[in-house]
């Protein structure tokens, strides 16, 4: 099945990029500051989706629902986490395999490319030079540039306005239900990854409009509308 298209928006940590090595840098730092044990790699990985308050949030009470709880990180734990991260942002994340491929061969069917991202945008913009993923772009959403962030479909109509295209012409590749949930509110098809983080849970079942193995097994299926 192919997807017609006028643009695509793209999620970044989990479908872009590989970026558990940095933020579990951060979160070690964070945690050796406040006089606390380190946490596994693959706890990192599960926890990853929602933006680095709940991110902090999940590290301190080692469990994925402390980011359901509304109060916001103690102070001394985001700030530790936000000056470890901006040391080491970008030193180990890179792209997926069949990401760059996937982006040219976007490009050069005409398709309009955005990013959308819970990460907050003093990461996101040097996240996104130093991996060399900011030429493809016309547009990044960052998780704090808007009153809501994913799930909410707000950074996804948000982002198609400054596009010019109509959500019902825009596929959204993502590798959580966060994209999927967000995406589908906004009225855009969403293909998910397999090889993401998603919080620990395996996206394929999930009633996304299709799983792409690669950014290039997805531009494989979008044509232009």
């Amino acid at each position: 099945m192919s997807f017609p298209a006028k643009a695509v928006l793209l999620d970044l940590d989990g479908t872009l990029l590989d970026t558990v090595l940095d933020l579990h840098a951060a979160a070690n730092g964070m945690l050796a500051d406040l006089g606390r044990p380190p946490v596994a790699i693959e706890d990192i990985r599960a926890y990853v989706g929602r933006g680095i308050p709940n991110l902090v949030k999940r590290v301190l009470a080692g469990n994925l629902d402390a980011a359901d709880d509304p109060a916001p990180p103690p102070d001394a734990a985001l700030t530790s986490f936000k000056r470890h991260y901006t040391e080491v942002n970008g030193h180990a994340a890179k792209p997926f395999p069949g990401v760059m491929e996937g982006l040219a061969a976007l490009r050069a069917k005409g398709l309009l490319l955005g990013v959308i991202t819970n990460k907050a945008r003093a990461f996101t913009c040097p996240l996104l030079d130093r991996t060399g993923l900011h030429p493809f772009l016309s547009v990044a959403v960052s998780g704090d540039d808007l009153p809501r962030p994913k799930p909410d479909p707000m950074p996804v109509t948000w982002a198609c306005g400054r596009l010019g295209v109509s959500p019902a012409d825009v596929v959204l590749i993502g590798d959580s239900v966060n994209d999927l949930k967000a995406g589908h509110a906004a009225g855009c098809r969403v293909l998910l990854v397999p090889y993401g983080y998603n919080e620990g849970q395996d996206v394929r079942g999930l009633e996304c409009d299709a799983i792409v193995a690669t950014i290039l097994d997805a531009a494989s299926r979008i044509t232009p509308a």
